[in-house]
This record gives structure tokens, C-alpha cells and sequence, in this order.
């Protein structure tokens, strides 16, 4: 139970909190119930998949960095999910520079969750899959966008596809300051 008392909170073990620091540690207890087992997303140099699977998922948005035909970067915000298998998914108009940008040069950069100071940036190549990788792509993402199935009957949005080649994951909070990277397979 909680007590107000001028500008301060009382809890119920009696500690007086100010309303800045009541928030900032419900705040911090509600980030360590919510990621569990994302606090190290990288162990080792190796990657856990399904915790880059989950600390995807749970951010949802990503800052994905192409290259314009003239070379100049381009950055754009995307939603974005992960297939089961580590893939990163999100959709694009045909007509916007993105697409033009992945159709002339496929590796692109993103930069995935920057609020509570943890981050993963990677680096990959873009596609547009097709057939069965298609199907299990565009399924993972209406799991995470169920309101993109209207999107998904237009002809001008495609369904992006990359795979990463290498993840940095960084955690700068205080007491838990970590930055590895990992180099992958594709």
C-alpha cells in the first residue's frame, strides 16, 4: 500500500520514495519482470536464438539503414519481427526508397530496441522470399501485425526478409554494462 505525504510516496515497508524515483524503480522492476531471460542476449559470443527471436519480437520497431543508388544512406523506421529461425521480417511499398535501395544493394544495417539503454544492432542481407520462405515469413509477421493482412493484399506491398550475418548487443544500463558481438552463418 502506498502512502502519499507531500511531494514524497511512503511504501508499505516504510520507505519514502520521491514521485521521480518511485517511477524510475517501478520502471526497473517492471523491465526485469518483462525480459526475464533477454538480460543477456548474447552469451559467450554465441548467440541464444531464442532470446534475438524474443528481444525482437517484444520491441517490435526497428531503424533499418539501406543504400540509395547514388550511395548516400537512407534510414527509414519499420515494424518488424523474427521468424522462428532468426529471420528478420518486415513490409515495404514497392514504390518507396527502401524497396528501390534493396532491390539495387541487399545488405542493410538495423538498429533494434534503444529504450532501457539495450540495443542490438545488425548487420545482414535483404531479400524478398518466395514460395514456402515466403508463406512462413509473411505468417510470422501477422503473428506480430495481425492489421497487416489488409497490407498483404496489396499488390504494391512486398514482405522483407533479412538475415543476419552479425549482431552487436549492447546493455549500458548501470551495473549491467555489456557489449558482445557475434558473427553468424548466412
Amino acid at each position: 500500500m502506498m502512502f502519499r505525504t507531500g511531494c514524497a510516496f511512503r511504501d508499505g515497508r516504510g520507505t519514502d520514495w520521491s514521485a521521480g524515483d518511485w517511477w524510475a524503480h517501478r520502471r526497473h522492476v517492471a523491465l526485469q519482470m518483462f525480459l526475464g531471460a533477454t538480460h543477456r542476449l548474447l552469451q559467450g559470443g554465441a548467440v541464444d536464438q531464442q532470446q534475438f527471436i524474443n528481444f525482437i519480437r517484444q520491441r517490435g520497431l526497428a531503424v533499418i539503414a539501406t543504400r540509395g543508388t547514388d550511395g548516400a544512406p537512407q534510414a527509414a523506421l519499420v515494424g518488424i519481427t523474427a521468424t522462428g529461425r532468426g529471420e528478420l521480417v518486415f513490409d515495404t511499398s514497392r514504390s518507396s526508397r527502401k524497396y528501390r535501395n534493396l532491390s539495387a544493394f541487399p545488405q542493410v544495417a538495423l538498429v533494434i530496441g534503444w529504450d532501457n539503454e539495450m540495443t542490438v544492432q545488425c548487420e545482414g542481407t535483404a531479400d524478398i522470399p518466395t514460395g514456402a520462405d515466403h508463406d512462413r515469413c509473411l505468417q510470422a509477421y501477422l503473428a506480430q501485425y495481425p492489421d497487416g493482412v489488409e497490407r498483404a493484399h496489396d499488390h504494391d506491398i512486398v514482405h522483407v526478409r533479412v538475415r543476419p550475418s552479425w549482431l552487436r548487443y549492447s546493455d549500458y544500463r548501470p551495473g549491467s554494462f555489456t557489449v558482445e558481438e557475434t558473427s553468424l552463418g548466412h
